[in-house]
């Protein structure tokens, strides 16, 4: 997208960013001039995996890599972003190499075996409970370790990657708490971060194409036309930097950003030409909270 201004001297963190979503965002923003710290578990390639974001078979080396030569600055950092001591020689890193941070975007999560098992919960693996971990909480524990840096920054933007399953059922009530919590989060976070002019918001992607939706969904009745009809990756982070370019970004602060209402305000289409469409009507509103006058 042409239209946006460069983020060339902009410092980023994309959790989570191997592949998918997170994928997609980091690559936007590398593609835009920014440095982007890439993270997540995967350093090693897996076979026959090929993104259509990157062009990677999904490892943060590649990832980093792919947004280099894209005329940004890629930097690979593993973390395993339910342990909290890497979290934190991330954000030490950061320092070090910055001393300050322009956005963090919170998208680390897991979702366990097969998230289209039907319900209910208790015949799934224990394992979904680890969203809470990793989709929960270690966003708050970025967010812990970033705030110094956001706040040394002369305009930041934290985004936390939610989902309409907040307010409506979606996969299972492990999901369903995380997305959630990550609004909750993003309202309480941005009280505390409004006299340093940090935005906080939380970000509703439609669903997205990413490998695994592609493998999943493509198996199911109807599955390859809901593919077609699907955000690509690189979608939300055109939503994350007309955000970051926005003026009046602090207006934005403790709410929900429904990314195909970000495209109509911003004046932006998906990569593939398509405008989506917001599926408020159709999976829910994001849910108000209460803010004293």
């Amino acid at each position: 997208m042409s239209s946006l201004p460069s983020l060339a001297g902009k410092v980023a963190v994309v959790t989570g960013a191997s592949r998918g979503i997170g994928a997609g965002i980091a690559t936007l923003l590398g593609e835009h001039g920014a440095t982007v710290y890439v993270t997540g578990r995967t350093t090693t390639a897996r076979p026959n995996a090929i993104s259509e974001t990157t062009g990677t078979s999904g490892t943060i080396n590649e990832v980093a890599n792919a947004i280099t030569a894209a005329g940004g600055l890629g930097i690979a950092v593993p973390c395993d972003h339910a342990n909290d001591a890497q979290i934190k020689a991330l954000f030490e890193r950061v320092k070090a190499d910055h001393g300050h941070l322009d956005i963090l975007v919170n998208n680390a999560t897991t979702i366990a075996g097969d998230p289209f098992a039907p319900p209910p919960f208790w015949n799934k693996s224990l394992a979904i409970a680890d969203q809470l971990t990793v989709g929960l909480r270690s966003a708050f524990v970025a967010s812990y370790y970033a705030a110094p840096l956001l706040v040394a920054a002369p305009q930041s933007l934290v985004v936390n990657i939610s989902y309409y399953g907040a307010v409506s059922y979606h996969l299972d009530p492990a999901y369903g708490a995380t997305k959630a919590g990550l609004d909750k989060l993003t309202f309480d976070m941005a009280q505390d971060f409004k006299p340093y002019g940090v935005a906080v918001v939380s970000l509703w992607p439609g669903p997205t194409a990413t490998e695994r939706a592609r493998s999943l969904i493509s198996k199911l009745p109807g599955g390859d036309k809901l593919i077609e009809n699907s955000e690509t990756p690189k979608f939300s982070g055109l939503a994350i930097a007309s955000l970051y370019a926005d003026p009046n970004l602090m207006s934005k602060s403790g709410t929900v950003v429904i990314a195909a209402e970000a495209a109509i305000e911003y004046g932006f289409t998906d990569l593939n030409g398509k405008q989506p469409p917001s599926l408020r009507e159709q999976k829910g509103s994001p849910r108000p909270f209460f803010k004293k006058p």
